[in-house]
């Protein structure tokens, strides 16, 4: 009798998982589950529709510093299968990817079917199973130590072992949880923030190319490109900030202040001498004619009125109290946020299975003998840059692996 495999959750962990078990062990018989209608709908979606693949950075010890969560525990798994092994494996398949300027990875195709037509025609190549609108129910250990899976469709599966490629899924964490595990509780990460502020209401549409962003009260930050947009502030700054605080955020309910720098190469004292030295150097020049450093027109005028300083002020006639708030609103700009909004529909979830549960080796259970993880269903994140689909396709590969010897995986 073959050795059956289960997994559950046709998502990117999913289908990579199945492919390269598939690839590695030709007698084994692999069968994919999805509750929804659809396979792979987060890849068609990621990248806005170009499937940000994997991101440019090919040291592990470089790569585990945007994790938030599974840094520490990634560093031997990188190893093992990494941004490099992850552009082999699809080229391999005549599928090339390539690098953008930020470090950013897509397909050449520029579309993310390019990925999902991959997945599909490898995992008919290899006769992989693939079953959709089935939704696991339960699961239960044998005397034989397999497993018998319950759908809510399609009656019972039997298995010798299962791989979790669930995602961020509630029902499959109480399962887990009913199984022993322990489930991290999931929150929301990579959102943008909602802020109500005149300095930015009509400005929907500008960037900074580079800010610091922090949150009042807590010692996280970030850097990067800002975004304004028509419910707030968005951009890699702000998502990155997201995904760092995301539990320190979720005890706020959302509500917080955030200060942003948008020079960052000066702090509150130096941009106050800089500005002063403007009032010698350029005493007859229109002070809102005249943005300092990389800060867009539109956003220096608005902070200038935002000062008390209108369109006739020249910087002669600028007083200490208005340099001192400009200063401050250029370094120390203090917004209040009072909510958050999913980045487009790239949803991430930190929190999940328990890393401490698991063998990051082999990515079996350390409870649960026969079950293994892979993807989102662990307590994993990253910030946005195609870091998450290469944790999927690390964790993936390496359950995968693990799963290659059946005999040997049994004893």
């Amino acid at each position: 009798m073959n050795f059956k495999l289960a997994i559950i959750g046709g998502g990117a962990a999913g289908f990579f998982a199945a492919i390269n078990a598939a690839e590695m062990s030709p007698d084994m018989e692999v069968h994919v589950f999805e509750k929804a209608a659809q396979f792979l709908s987060k890849v068609r979606v990621s990248g806005g529709g170009r499937c940000n693949v994997t991101h440019a950075c090919f040291n592990p010890k470089e790569l585990i510093q945007f994790y938030p969560r599974g840094s520490r525990e990634l560093l031997g798994p990188f190893y093992v299968f990494n941004p490099a092994d992850t552009i082999e494996w699809f080229e391999k398949r005549r599928v090339k990817i390539q690098a953008e300027a930020d470090g950013r990875m897509f397909p050449v195709t520029n579309t993310s079917q390019t990925i999902i037509d991959c997945f599909l025609q490898e995992a008919e190549h290899y006769n992989v199973q693939l079953h959709t609108q089935i939704g696991l129910t339960g699961i239960t250990q044998l005397d034989n130590q397999q497993w018998q899976l319950n759908f809510n469709h399609g009656g019972d599966f039997i298995a010798d072992a299962v791989i979790f490629a669930s995602g961020s899924s509630a029902p499959i964490w109480e399962i887990l949880q009913q199984l022993g595990h322990t489930i991290i509780n999931p929150l929301p990460s990579l959102f943008t923030f909602h802020i109500k502020d005149k300095r930015i209401d009509e400005l929907m549409g500008v960037s900074v190319p580079d800010v610091i962003c922090k949150i009042d009260g807590e010692k996280i930050s970030s850097t990067g490109p800002l975004l304004i947009t028509h419910w707030g502030l968005s951009g890699p700054a702000i998502l990155k900030l997201s995904a760092w605080a995301a539990v320190q955020l979720a005890a706020k309910q959302y509500q917080f202040t955030l200060k942003i720098n948008f020079l960052p190469e000066y702090n509150y004292q130096s941009c106050l001498e800089l500005l002063i030295s403007q009032k010698s150097t350029s005493p007859k020049k229109h002070i809102q004619l005249y943005p300092i450093g990389a800060v867009p027109s539109r956003l220096w005028k608005s902070i200038c009125l935002f000062c008390g300083i209108n369109d006739k002020i020249n910087w002669s006639d600028a007083s200490k109290d208005m340099l001192q708030k400009l200063a401050d609103s250029l370094t120390q700009a203090a917004f209040k946020v009072t909510g958050k909004s999913t980045f487009k529909e790239e949803f991430v979830t930190c929190g999940g299975v328990a890393l401490e549960e698991v063998d990051l080796r082999t990515m079996q259970s350390k409870k649960l003998p026969g079950i293994y993880f892979a993807g989102e269903v662990l307590n994993i994140d990253a910030v946005t840059g195609g870091f998450n689909f290469q944790a999927a396709w690390t964790t993936a590969y390496i359950a995968a692996s693990s799963i290659t010897n059946p005999v040997e995986s049994k004893k």
